[in-house]
C-alpha cells in the first residue's frame, strides 16, 4: 500500500498536478485497491483538520503581510535597510537581505517576502548593473528567512501537527533567522566586491537614520506587538495574527491602502489562503494513513537499525529532507514527515522544538531549489527574469544556508538559547 501510494502521487506530481490534489487522489487509490475503508475518510480528515482555532493565524498572518506589500510598510522598511546598510559594497543587495528580515518578523512568508520587496529592489539592482540572475537569485534565498525569524506560518503548522508550542517555535528561529540574513550577506559582500557592484559610499549619519527610523516607526513596530503580545500573555499566536491584520492595515498607519488596493489584497489573501488550506487538509488524510499502517514506527526502527549515532541520523534526516523539499512545498511536507520524523529524533534526545527549526530550515532551502522552487518561481515572475539564469547564480546562495542549517542541527544552543 505504501509503494502504491508513493507511486501514484509521484506519477501525479510529475504531470503537474497540484499537489493538494496530488495528495489526495493517491490517499483515495490506496483506500480503493489495498484496505476497506470507505473513501469519505478522506473528507472526514481533512475536515477534522482544518478544523483548528490554531490554523486560523495562518490566513491572518498572509493578509498581514499584503497589508504591508501594498500599505507602504514595505517601502519603509526599505528605506532604513537602505540608511543603515546601503554603503557597504554591495549595497543593494545587503539591503534586499536585510528589509526580507525586517519584513519576515511580520509576515511568516517565504514566496510573499520575495514579492513585496523583489518588486521594489530587483529593478533598483538592475539600474545599478548587477547581474539580473543574481539579484533575482538573491530575493529568493533572503525570502527563505520569512518562514525562520517568527511569525512563520510553518511553525504553526509544525505546532499544530506535533502538538508543539508555538511560542516557543517562534522563539527558537530568532537567532537561526539572524544567521541566515548575516550570511547571505556575507555572501553577498564577496560576490559584489568581485563583480564591482559598489554601494552608495555614503556612510550612515546619525541623523538621516534617525529620521528614516521615525518614518519606520509605525512598521517596526509590528513584530514588537505580535511577539510582544505572545510572550506576555496578552493574546495566543492565532489572535496575534489577527491583531498583527489590523495593525498592519495601512489605512490606519501610512494611509495608502485604498479600495482598489485593498481588494487587491483581499484577493490575494483568499487566493493563497484557500490554496494552503485545500494543501493542509488533504496531506492529513494522506498522513492518517500512513499513521494507520504504522509509518512511522517502522521509519524510526528501520534509521535506527542503520546507525544509533545521534550525528549520523541528522545528517541522514537533513540530506532527505533537503531532496523532498525540491519536490514537495513546505506545508504539505511538514504535514506528512513531521510526525513520522519526530519519534526518531526524540528517541536520540533531540528536543521536538530544536528539530521544529532543522525540519523548517530544510524544508525552506526547497523555496530556491529547483525543480520546485517556488521563491525562484516568483523572483522570475516579479524581475522578468529567464529562470535559467536565476538557477545559475542561486547555488551559492544555497551553499550558504546549508551551512547555517548544518551549525544549526548540530549546536542545538542555536535555536534553545532563547527558550
Amino acid at each position: 500500500m505504501i509503494l502504491l501510494l508513493i507511486i501514484s502521487l509521484a506519477v501525479f506530481v510529475s504531470i503537474s498536478l497540484p499537489i493538494g490534489i496530488s495528495l489526495g487522489l493517491s490517499t483515495v487509490i490506496a483506500l480503493i485497491f489495498m484496505t476497506d475503508i470507505d473513501t469519505v475518510m478522506v473528507a472526514q480528515t481533512a475536515f477534522a483538520s482544518l478544523d483548528s482555532f490554531t490554523l486560523m493565524a495562518i490566513p491572518f498572518f498572509m493578509l498581514a503581510g499584503n497589508f504591508m506589500r501594498y500599505g507602504g510598510i514595505s517601502k519603509r522598511l526599505l528605506d532604513l535597510a537602505d540608511h543603515i546598510i546601503g554603503f557597504v559594497t554591495g549595497g543593494l543587495g545587503a539591503v534586499t537581505t536585510l528589509t526580507c528580515m525586517f519584513f519576515a518578523a511580520i509576515s511568516g512568508s517565504g514566496p510573499a517576502t520575495v514579492s513585496a520587496i523583489g518588486s521594489f529592489m530587483m529593478p533598483a539592482m538592475k539600474e545599478k548593473g548587477y547581474d539580473p540572475g543574481y539579484s533575482a537569485a538573491l530575493t529568493a534565498a533572503a525570502g527563505t528567512i520569512g518562514v525562520v525569524i517568527p511569525p512563520s506560518i510553518p511553525f504553526v503548522i509544525y505546532g499544530v501537527v506535533t502538538g508543539t508550542s508555538i511560542g516557543s517555535l517562534f522563539l527558537a528561529g530568532i537567532i537561526p533567522g539572524i544567521l541566515m540574513g548575516l550570511a547571505l550577506m556575507v555572501t553577498n559582500y564577496r560576490t559584489a566586491k568581485k563583480n564591482g557592484w559598489l554601494g552608495s559610499g555614503q556612510r550612515p549619519k546619525l541623523r538621516s537614520v534617525g529620521k528614516a527610523t521615525k518614518n519606520a516607526f509605525w512598521a517596526l513596530m509590528s513584530p514588537v506587538i505580535i511577539l510582544g503580545g505572545i510572550y506576555g500573555g496578552i493574546f495566543t499566536p492565532t489572535e496575534a495574527a489577527a491583531v498583527s491584520c489590523v495593525y498592519t492595515f495601512g489605512k490606519f498607519v501610512y494611509k495608502e491602502l485604498d479600495m482598489k488596493k485593498l481588494m487587491d489584497c483581499l484577493k490575494d489573501t483568499v487566493l493563497l489562503a484557500g490554496a494552503t488550506s485545500f494543501m493542509i487538509g488533504l496531506s492529513s488524510g494522506f498522513a492518517f494513513l500512513l499513521t494507520m499502517k504504522q509509518v512511522p514506527n517502522t521509519v524510526a526502527e528501520a534509521l535506527l537499525s542503520v546507525s544509533d549515532n545521534k550525528i549520523v541520523i541528522l545528517l541522514i534526516i537533513n540530506v532527505f529532507l533537503l531532496i523532498i523539499g525540491c519536490f514537495i512545498d513546505n506545508i504539505s511536507s511538514c504535514t506528512i514527515l513531521a510526525p513520522i520524523l519526530l519519534p526518531v529524533v526524540v528517541a536520540l534526545g533531540v528536543d521536538p522544538i530544536h528539530f521544529g527549526i532543522i525540519m523548517t530550515m530544510n524544508l525552506a532551502i526547497g523555496f530556491i531549489t529547483p525543480p520546485y522552487g517556488a521563491n525562484l518561481f516568483i523572483a522570475s515572475a516579479v524581475g522578468n527574469t529567464p529562470m535559467e539564469s536565476i538557477i545559475k547564480r542561486v547555488w551559492p546562495l544555497i551553499l550558504t544556508i546549508t551551512v547555517v542549517l548544518i551549525l544549526t542541527t548540530f549546536i542545538p544552543g542555536l535555536s534553545m538559547l532563547l527558550v
